[in-house]
């Protein structure tokens, strides 16, 4: 039999082998927690355009004064007095964000930088102002169908040209002065119910194949002289 004594030492060193394989083996690595997704930390403000310059804008909030840029979606441009709304997302980066309150009868002016596209989907675009200018190097309008009702119009230019297949113009009077006028069409017909009358220095009508003159009375009136010359000459 074994004693208690011998078994104990037996156990010993088998036990001491075990820990020193366990301590060997590598251990199993604890899941790393994933990281939570933080923001870029930004501050608010509230304050007073003290300076306009084109660097940017000086923007006094309380007793702290920042240099500033107008942010993309602040169309209104500010003006020095104005109360702006503003947000610090670095110690050197300050974005106007809105213009709150203006004060006295400064023009408003809605300021873009590059091209700008206005676009309505199902819907009307309407301008109403008691008097809108348009100003620019050239103008261009397209559409399908276009429309103007307008009182009163004058056109100043000084090359007006007007190209369509169908012109027509309807009014009560037509009044025209130029220092020279120029007509070509291969088709020209002029039906007048008064009186039709041109008073000319020279007057000149001048036909390729027939010139007919025809009325219930015809009068030629020459103070000095009346001439006729052809080939043949009919009366009668």
């Amino acid at each position: 039999m074994t004693s208690p004594s011998n078994a104990t030492l037996s156990s010993s060193p088998a036990r001491s082998r075990r820990k020193a394989r366990a301590a060997a083996s590598p251990q199993p690595q604890q899941a790393q927690q994933p990281q939570q997704p933080q923001a870029i930390a930004a501050g608010w403000c509230v304050g007073t355009v003290s300076a306009c310059g084109p660097e940017g804008f000086a923007v006094l909030s309380g007793t702290l004064q920042r240099n500033g840029r107008r942010a993309a979606s602040c169309l209104l441009e500010p003006r020095v007095g104005d109360s702006v709304a503003c947000m610090e997302v670095a110690p050197k980066e300050l974005w106007i964000l809105a213009v709150l309150q203006r004060e006295g009868g400064q023009a408003h002016v809605l300021r873009l930088s590059g091209d700008t596209r206005v676009q309505v989907d199902d819907g009307a675009l309407t301008f109403a102002a008691p008097r809108l200018a348009l100003h620019g190097d050239q103008l261009e309008v397209r559409a399908r169908e276009g429309r103007m009702a307008v009182e009163s119009v004058e056109l100043v230019g000084r090359h007006l040209r007007v190209v369509g297949s169908v012109v027509k113009l309807v009014g009560s009077v037509l009044s025209t002065v130029m220092d020279r006028v120029s007509h070509y069409s291969r088709h020209y017909v002029r039906t007048t119910d008064g009186t039709d009358r041109v008073a000319a220095t020279h007057v000149e009508c001048e036909a390729k194949q027939l010139l007919r003159l025809s009325g219930e009375h015809t009068l030629v009136n020459g103070e000095k002289l009346v001439k006729t010359r052809g080939g043949q000459i009919h009366f009668g």
